[in-house]
This record gives C-alpha cells, sequence and structure tokens, in this order.
C-alpha cells in the first residue's frame, strides 16, 4: 500500500529544520505483515529526543530510514501466526521488541532483548525484515517502529494492547515518554516511599518521571533544568524545589536543601555535566540513575574511592528497566484514575507535514511532548 511517511535520508543537519528540511515527505510502499506481524494505522505519534538525535547524527542509524518509536495505534490486519489482536484493537509501540527467549528475555528484562537490539541496530524489523520501500530501493525501520508515518508494519513483539477508553493522543506517550520516566524511578531506583529525588533534564521522559516520583509519594522533589519556563512547569506539577543549571550554586544548593544529597538522582539531559550533577547531589549510600543517552563516544569519570567508600550505586535504565506488557496498563490505570496526569506534558500536535518545525521546537527547548496526530 501507498503511505505518507517522514523519511530522513541523511543525518548532520543544522538547524533550523524547518529551513535544512532533514526530515522530507514522500508516498512510500509498505508491505503488508509477514509471520508474527501487525499492520497498524498510526493515530498519534510522539516526538523524541531519540528521533533528533538521529537526524543531528548522535546516534547512527543505518539511513535512509522512516523515523518514529513512539506511537499509538489501531490494529488493522495481523499476520500469520498472531493470534492475541485482531482488526480494531488499539495498541501502544514500544521500541524494543522482546524476542521472549533470550537470557535477558527468560530473566525478565526484555529491554535487553540481544535479537531485538540487533534488530534495532540493523534498521530491521524482529524477522531481519524490512517492509518499507521507495522507488524500488529498501528502507531502514527505525527502532521497529517507523511509526512518522500513516501505517506500519511492526512484530507483534513491538506492540502492546490496550484499553479502548484511554485517548489515543495520550496513549502514544506511554510508549517512551512514560516507560522510560516512571520505569526509571520504580524499576531502577528502587523507589520507597519518603525517599527523596531529584529530576535533572525536564523534556518529555523527565517531566514523566517527575510525575511518577509524586504519584508515589516521594518526600522532597527536586526538578532541574536550564530552562526556567520548564521549571515552572515542574513546580505547577509538584516539584517541592526547582534549580537552574546555570546557576554555579545550584549543587550547592541541592545538598543543603536535602541535608546532604537525595536518596535517588535520575539524569535525563543525555549531557555528562548533567550526570555529573546527579552524581554529586546523590547521598552517601544513595542510587543515581541515568537514562539520557550522549552520544555514544560520551565517557564519564568519577572518584572510585568515594563509589566504593560512599557505597554509592551508579545504574544505567533503559526503558525505564521495563516490561512493556506489565507496566504499560499499570500506568495507564493510575492515569485513568488520575493519578498521573500525562495528558499534562502535551504541548502540541502537528501534521506530518509540519514535523520538522516540530523538531525545531524541541531542539530549542520549546516543547516539552509534541506529537503528530493522523485522526
Amino acid at each position: 500500500m501507498k503511505v505518507k511517511a517522514a523519511v530522513l535520508n541523511a543525518a548532520g543537519a543544522q538547524p533550523k529544520y524547518a529551513d535544512s528540511q532533514p526530515l522530507t515527505i514522500e508516498t512510500v510502499d509498505l508491505q503488508g505483515p509477514g509471520v508474527g506481524e501487525v499492520l497498524v494505522k498510526i493515530s498519534a505519534a510522539g516526538l523524541c529526543h531519540s528521533d533528533l538525535s538521529v537526524i543531528n547524527g548522535d546516534r547512527p542509524r543505518p539511513l535512509p530510514m522512516v523515523l518514529g518509536h513512539e506511537a499509538s495505534a489501531v490494529v488493522v490486519e495481523v499476520g500469520s501466526g498472531v493470534v492475541d489482536l485482531q482488526a480494531g484493537d488499539h495498541v501502544v509501540a514500544v521500541f524494543v521488541p522482546s524476542c521472549g527467549h533470550c537470557e535477558p528475555c527468560a530473566e525478565g528484562r526484555p529491554a535487553l532483548c540481544v535479537p531485538g537490539a540487533t534488530a534495532n541496530t540493523a534498521g530491521t524489523l524482529l524477522s531481519g525484515g524490512r517492509r518499507l520501500q521507495y522507488r524500488g530501493e529498501p528502507i531502514n525501520h527505525h527502532l521497529g517502529c517507523s511509526v512518522f508515518a500513516e501505517y506500519a508494519t511492526l512484530s507483534r513483539r513491538s506492540l502492546v494492547k490496550i484499553d479502548p477508553d484511554i485517548p489515543l493522543d495520550t496513549a502514544a506517550l506511554f510508549g517512551c515518554a512514560v516507560l522510560t520516566g516512571m520505569g526509571a524511578v520504580i524499576n531502577t531506583a528502587g523507589f520507597k516511599a519518603g525517599m527523596s529525588i531529584a529530576v535533572i533534564g525536564l523534556g518529555g521522559v523527565g517531566m514523566a518521571a517527575l510525575l511518577g516520583a509524586i504519584s508515589a509519594g516521594e518526600r522532597q522533589i527536586v526538578a532541574v533544568d536550564l530552562a526556567d519556563s520548564r521549571l515552572q512547569f515542574a513546580r505547577s506539577l509538584g516539584a517541592t524545589h526547582v534549580y537552574n543549571a546555570r546557576d554555579p550554586d545550584t549543587e550547592t544548593a541541592i545538598r543543603e536543601a536535602t541535608s546532604g544529597g537525595v536518596d535517588r538522582a535520575l539524569e535525563f539531559a543525555g549531557a555528562i555535566p548533567a550526570l555529573g550533577l546527579a552524581y554529586n547531589v546523590t547521598r552517601r549510600g544513595g542510587v543515581t540513575v541515568t537514562a539520557g543517552l550522549p552520544p555514544p563516544t560520551s565517557t564519564f569519570g568519577l572518584s572510585v574511592a568515594k563509589l566504593v567508600g560512599e557505597e554509592r550505586n551508579l545504574k544505567g535504565s533503559y526503558i525505564g528497566t521495563c516490561v512493556p506488557s506489565r507496566d504499560i496498563p499499570r500506568y495507564m490505570s493510575m492515569y485513568m484514575q488520575g493519578r498521573l496526569p500525562v495528558d499534562r506534558l502535551l504541548t502540541g500536535r502537528l501534521t506530518l507535514d509540519n514535523i520538522n518545525h516540530g523538531f525545531d521546537l524541541l531542539h530549542e527547548g520549546e516543547a516539552i511532548r509534541q506529537i503528530v496526530t493522523f485522526i
């Protein structure tokens, strides 16, 4: 079938993206579902820094590629072997397909699925196949999803069925922003009631983490960013302390306000100085979590004596250490109960034709979470 899609042919474009047009809207050929695959009609797709990092070249991916990895959709057709989904079901895309059989999957850690990571790196679906073409040439899939398009074919292992009562525009955020942010708080950081927490980097994922901390009942909730507007918004959500990272006294101020440091510090900025700040404001015996994904060449230095002598923990978090089929329904239930107001993070709705402008807003820090809508 013919579908409109946002195609990236070359990385490294410079902003303003509305002028350089790194994403071109093309009519591409999309094949129907193979064995274990599902054809879906995209309802809403979120703009994430993980997409932007492919556009600017920080995260090398095989090109050309249809971008987009965070979306809600409606099932159109299922391939052979898919018995638990049918046409009309509402689903959310997950950007690491889990095979269910490799060692990480068997340990209950599907975010670390080995075949899933291999397929994502190669730009294919979990099966190793590609279902996109343009002018007879194959196009790569972004993280098994490629949802900046009217329709997409995905592995069944890249989809989670959801309650049809969840608004589809809000539902899109649960596949990346909410999974990654909320999961980092609950799963990776090991939250316990009454702890203090710092969230550094207040994009869509960081704000979702903030909401997770608030819903879980943190004692002190510290929010840190470079933009005062985001800090004000974090305060409106429920942050108890806000600090601009540009202030050279921020680290000292946080340690003083939290009596020596926070129990848990989470970094979502994707920048080494932000990770350093997170580590330095973590108390003795505390846990620092990073989910920011800086460029692959980035390294972080720390004092091993401090790591040992203060019994520190520094942990990476990918997709919030989540089990998507378990956690997405849980978090959606909290949203429906009014305990997780994810809809407040939606700061803009775009058409596919305006997607480059949307990435300008993301790059400039003028948006928290924007979605391309197809409904």
